[in-house]
């Protein structure tokens, strides 16, 4: 079998701004190096990865991009508050939004495992956190009279987590949200959910149910065969807030090699 051949990258975003959270690792890096490829400005935040949000800048910085980082712990108001408004100050408003930041639980191995810590660590980062977001960069994003918000959903919501109840809750909470903002904030800003189903980032390639079995399990589940990487997947993210989905809102885009076949 010949390999497949090198995606062309479109220049969806010249002279645009795009802000990616969690951008110093995994799949909200990839996100952030696939917008400076597609000729956007980029914002890197991070709470603390900081080496993880300068390797991300730096190569951004490579490609002849622009890149400027971002702290800010987004389950805090106040630090969300002061991120939208460096960032809005520093790109002179701000087009994009990814909010890619969330906890899947990951090191939680089954339902039984679960605790109350965990249900209100991953509620308030996954839910509270992109609401924050959501909520204060969509603000100014109305002000200023144009803008889109991407939010990194899952398709657990599809099937549930029998391993962690409480991560497809909290990804259920951010559907509710992003379409009770997308009707807030239309037809000016436009508020999507890109849903990717598995990833093969190092997080997921190191946990030890991946590496005793289920990774081949799902591979062999899947229409496509295969379990992609997050650059694979960077684009169609962006793809949301690209003017090709410019009459989309409220919506939920899957992107899971088939295994799950959600629609009519």
């Amino acid at each position: 079998m010949s390999p497949a051949p090198a995606p062309v990258i479109a220049q969806r975003f010249p002279g645009r701004s795009v802000l990616v959270t969690g951008a110093g690792t995994g799949f909200g890096a990839e996100i952030a190096v696939r917008a400076a490829q597609e000729g956007a400005r980029v914002g890197v935040h991070y709470r603390s990865s900081k080496d993880g949000a300068e390797k991300t800048a730096a190569r951004i910085r490579e490609l002849g991009g622009e890149a400027e980082l971002f702290q800010a712990d987004i389950t805090s108001w106040d630090d969300v508050k002061a991120m939208a408004d460096a960032a809005f100050a520093a790109f002179d408003g701000l087009d994009v939004l990814i909010n890619n930041v969330g906890d899947v639980a990951r090191e939680q191995m089954s339902w039984r495992d679960i605790t109350e810590d965990s249900i209100d660590h991953v509620l308030d980062v996954d839910i509270k956190g992109t609401m924050f977001c959501i909520h204060e960069f969509g603000a100014r994003m109305l002000d200023q009279g144009h803008g889109s918000i991407v939010n990194i959903g899952s398709t657990v919501i599809v099937r549930g987590s029998a391993r962690a109840p409480q991560y497809a809750a909290a990804k259920y909470g951010i559907l509710g949200a992003t379409k009770s903002y997308a009707q807030a904030f239309a037809p000016t800003v436009r508020v999507n959910v890109f849903a990717p189903g598995f990833i093969e980032t190092e997080a997921t390639l190191s946990r030890q149910d991946w590496q005793t079995g289920r990774g081949d399990t799902l591979r062999k589940l899947t229409p496509m065969g295969r379990i992609p990487g997050p650059a694979e997947l960077a684009g169609t993210a962006l793809f949301l807030a690209s003017d090709d989905a410019a009459h989309m809102t409220g919506g939920y885009l899957v992107a899971d090699g088939g295994y799950n076949m959600v629609g009519a």
